[in-house]
């Protein structure tokens, strides 16, 4: 679950489900202590995210533009709006009258479209009155002002514009729709279940929601799911092994006493300077004598949420947003949208989702994603729906916690962890996003994510997995490249972690870095394939790093079909394939691992060292 749930308002849900979280498993990083804390979490989330001159999108409009606000018209044109109030009196809108010939429902697509088309002038207090008339009245197509910018400064349960409720299509053409920077914070766009928004060619900018007072150390947060994680928080005198990848032990999970999800209203609560209650690492107890008993037996490192006053005991069907969740676009369970040569720029979320955050359906197509922030998860985009990315840039976002640009669910802080859905990105590209924790460009928690003809590059994760980490999930990358990303820790270009079960196909993984294990791949616990692929010239530069192309734990299997493995390094033998004892690394006679230096294999059959 995540960190608070919301109702189709945006308001707090009467009945917030409860889950069974599956534990996470990430080993190797080793000597991390101190590298990760809140000092550093400032660091980030004090990172400048303002607009300037040099960070300009790839979409940013060249036209004059027109600035309006909800507390006053037009800079330019105003006498042209008030000439067209006759238009926007009364309590009817005649561009929705028209609803006859149901019969033939193509026939009615077509014409309705053309006659419940509405143009909007270039004032925010029409774009609001507009859409609520849509909803009023079965949907409608919203043609906004050419170059204006629709600037928000009130809001109405967290929500900037009124929540979409039916099929509504928002189109413009350099056109902008941004909060104030000194307005009350709220999210930009709210679809509720029955929805359907589809925006084209606008820049949805600005947004900001609440951050909880309760605030979260990324290496406390992993902590629970990794002894070696875990060492690091707890002290440094628990010496993690370097060469062979210790299982999650079951813990005793000590409950912090303020995990009943404190409202964001509460933000003046929070001391500054104050350890968050989840800083009481739970501390690893005696391992279980088998893998499925340590994964059942991993006591949750967070209490269940409060339940607020008449809350029912049903689990739902699907996961529920947080109130803070989605700074730019917030599509809740049952609702669709449709983002078309669009932007999502410069919004914040106190939760999950700064650009977007989708529950529902979503399509994002030709729109870029950039410099956006979530303190928790997704700092581009979360994901606990069904999510579809093609063409499209997601770039320059910070996720604290984890998926720097695109998370696919979420581990558990104050509550339980949010299962990832359905994730395919096609012909995109996924650069230069940043988190403390893991996933620096993709992160899937529990769910299914494909990277189809996709380039994930120039990310950046401390912890784990500084291109792509998974846990307990599928992975596909196809015809993809994962290149030029690092980590502290391991997985300079892909991590695949706890049960997962990941395929390479006609791939690239060149030229990462880590400071610990597997500089190009790190497997743990879990199964990957790599057929037609390469690693090469990866990097494990740490003072007890290994495994510079790839690094295979005990318990999990690393096959590889007609791939390469070449001119990759680290400090320690091997530069190419280690493989723990106990672990299986299978090579095909097709498959070449050369060049790596100091050498090229530990423990790998047919492979000359």
């Amino acid at each position: 679950m995540s960190n608070d749930v919301t109702s189709t308002d945006g308001g707090a849900s009467t009945a917030p489900p409860t889950r069974r979280r599956r534990a996470l498993w990430v080993a190797g990083v080793a000597g991390l202590t101190g590298v990760v804390g809140l000092a550093a979490l400032g660091g980030v989330a004090a990172r400048d995210d303002k607009p300037k001159s040099d960070q300009v999108s790839d979409a940013q409009p060249s036209t004059n533009r027109q600035n309006v606000s909800d507390a006053g018209g037009a800079d330019e044109g105003a006498k042209e709006a008030d000439a067209r109030d006759d238009e926007w009196s009364g309590d009817d809108w005649s561009g929705f009258d028209d609803r006859s010939g149901k019969d033939d429902k193509r026939q009615d697509d077509k014409r309705d479209e053309k006659d419940r088309t509405k143009q909007v002038p270039c004032d925010t207090d029409k774009l609001i009155q507009a859409i609520t008339f849509a909803n009023n009245e079965d949907g409608g197509v919203l043609e906004l002002a050419k170059g204006c910018t629709y600037t928000l400064t009130r809001n109405q349960d967290g929500n900037g514009l009124p929540v979409i409720t039916q099929p509504i299509t928002l189109k413009g053409e350099h056109t902008t729709i941004g909060r104030e920077a000194t307005a009350d914070y709220f999210r930009i766009l709210n679809v509720g279940p029955g929805g359907h928004l589809t925006l084209k060619g606008l820049s949805i900018r600005g947004g900001q929601t609440l951050q909880s007072p309760m605030a979260a150390d990324p290496a406390t947060v992993w902590a629970p799911y990794s002894a070696l994680v875990r060492s690091t928080v707890a002290g440094p005198a628990a010496k993690p092994e370097a060469t062979t990848a210790a299982k999650p032990a079951a813990t005793t999970a000590a409950k912090p006493a303020a995990t009943t999800a404190a409202k964001p209203a509460a933000t003046t609560a929070a001391k500054a300077g104050a350890k968050p209650a989840a800083t009481t690492a739970a501390r690893p107890a005696a391992k279980p004598a088998a893998k499925a008993t340590a994964k059942a037996a991993a006591a949750k490192p967070i209490a269940a949420e409060a339940k607020p006053a008449g809350a029912g005991t049903a689990v739902p069907l699907v996961e529920q947003p947080g109130f803070t969740d989605g700074a730019g676009v917030l599509v809740q369970p049952g609702g669709r949208a449709e983002i078309l040569d669009s932007e999502l720029l410069y919004n914040q979320s106190g939760g999950n989702g700064g650009g977007l955050a989708n529950f529902g359906s979503t399509r994002l197509s030709k729109t870029t994603v950039a410099h956006n922030t979530a303190f928790y998860f997704g700092g581009g985009i979360f994901n606990a729906g069904v999510l579809q990315v093609d063409e499209s840039k997601v770039k320059d976002n910070t996720g604290i916690i984890g998926g720097g640009g695109i998370a696919n669910g979420a581990a558990g802080i104050f509550t339980d962890s949010v299962d990832g859905g359905s994730v395919w990105v096609y012909k995109s590209e996924i650069t230069d996003n940043e988190t403390l924790g893991f996933g620096g460009g993709v992160l899937d928690v529990e769910g299914t994510t494909t990277l189809h003809y996709t380039t994930v590059s120039g990310n950046t994760a401390v912890l784990a997995g500084g291109g792509v980490a998974v846990a307990d999930s599928q992975l596909t990358l196809k015809d993809a490249t994962v290149v030029k990303n690092s980590t502290a820790g391991v997985g300079g270009g892909v991590a695949v972690t706890f049960d997962s079960a990941a395929t390479v196909e006609n791939s690239k993984i060149n030229d990462n870095t880590a400071g610990f294990f597997g500089a190009g791949l790190y497997n743990e616990d879990s199964v990957t394939t790599l057929r037609d692929s390469e690693v090469v010239g990866n990097r494990a530069i740490g003072p007890f790093a290994r495994g510079g192309g790839i690094f295979n734990t005990e318990g999990s299997e690393v096959t590889l079909r007609r791939t390469k493995v070449a001119h990759n390094f680290s400090t320690l033998a091997p530069g190419g394939i280690f493989n723990s004892l106990g672990g299986t690394v299978t090579l095909d006679d097709e498959s070449a691992v050369t060049a790596n230096r100091p050498t090229n294999c530990f423990n790998v059959l047919d492979c000359f060292a």
